[in-house]
């Protein structure tokens, strides 16, 4: 539709009072929404000084407005004269739909308020696949307090971002995460050590400098993991034939070390709940080192939602016992 087939269009539809049609109009031709605001300011207040005052601009401003819609729209809104603007019938009409649409502005800003204080409906998270179990303490409680959220967990090691929009929290392992779109909040610090079981210790000994690595087995991440500085710095140490075992989750190599395999690198709070394990501690770079925390992020344009503020709150009260100083 042409620029002049819309304004005559438009024409038809004010002066046959067709409001909806009117407002499908406004819509949908990108016409400048800021000229009808200030137009109905404008009718509102009966003068250019008046509205000026209310918007806290100009007179001269407020008169571009007014003038440029005019002109778009190829209809007298106004009459001037000395007493003041007064609305002509097609100016009327316009009055009368834009007060219909702002008090639909109000609904519709209501509402969504609401939808961001109500606890209810779904929160979408997902988390690296070794961490997911840590968060069920909390889940449990806050949905003790909020029964009417449902929570839907995702575990994976593929990076999700909230800005997808497949998902309102992302719990991310790691430094602090730097998207511009994001908040990112602290949860936990992590940190991991290589072990070895007693048992593999018995047998083959453990590595005094890094010379005596390739005398060793070692049960590695993958090239997923290596990205990592911890892992990196001994992948790079290594040869090929010296990683006897390599997965994509910490979880599986969890279990390789406890059952006397070999030497891999295990989170502090995994480690401690097995007594048969050693740390290697004496031999850089195998020393305990803090890799990071876990970061709960969620996009900005959510920052005043009170479910994702809560669950927040809920995760770091029932997560701190796991956090390694």
């Amino acid at each position: 539709m042409s620029s002049a087939q819309t304004k005559e269009l438009l024409c038809k539809k004010i002066y046959t009072q067709n409001l909806d049609e009117v407002k499908n109009i406004i819509f949908m031709q990108k016409l400048n929404w800021d000229d009808f605001k200030v137009a109905h300011t404008v009718a509102k207040a009966g003068s250019l000084a008046k509205a000026a005052t209310i918007l806290k601009c100009n007179h001269t401003t407020v008169l571009r407005h007014i003038n440029r819609l005019e002109d778009a729209l190829n209809v007298t809104l106004f009459i001037r004269h000395q007493r003041g603007y007064q609305l002509t019938d097609a100016g009327q009409i316009m009055s009368e739909t834009l007060e219909e649409l702002n008090t639909q502005f109000i609904s519709l800003e209501d509402t969504l308020q609401s939808i961001q204080q109500d606890f209810s409906g779904k929160i979408r998270i997902t988390t690296v696949t070794s961490y997911s179990p840590l968060l069920a303490p909390a889940m449990q409680q806050f949905r003790k307090q909020y029964p009417k959220v449902r929570i839907e967990l995702l575990a994976t090691d593929e990076v999700i971002p909230p800005q997808s929009g497949n998902i309102h929290v992302s719990l991310r392992a790691g430094p602090e995460p730097k998207e511009p779109d994001l908040i990112a909040k602290h949860v936990i610090s992590l940190k991991m050590s290589y072990f070895a079981s007693k048992e593999y210790m018995t047998e083959y000994g453990l590595p005094q400098n890094e010379d005596e690595f390739n005398q060793f087995h070692w049960l590695m991440p993958d090239s997923s993991k290596h990205h990592i500085p911890f892992i990196n710095q001994v992948i790079k140490r290594l040869k090929n034939d010296s990683i006897v075992y390599t997965s994509n989750q910490f979880s599986d190599i969890q279990s390789a070390v406890v059952s006397g395999m070999g030497i891999g690198p295990l989170s502090e709070n995994d480690a401690i709940k097995h007594s048969n394990l050693v740390r290697l501690d004496d031999c850089p770079p195998l020393c305990k080192e803090n890799v990071g925390a876990l970061w709960y992020t969620y996009h900005k344009d959510l920052k005043q939602n009170a479910k994702i503020r809560a669950l927040y709150e809920y995760l770091v009260e029932h997560t701190q016992h796991l956090s390694v100083v």
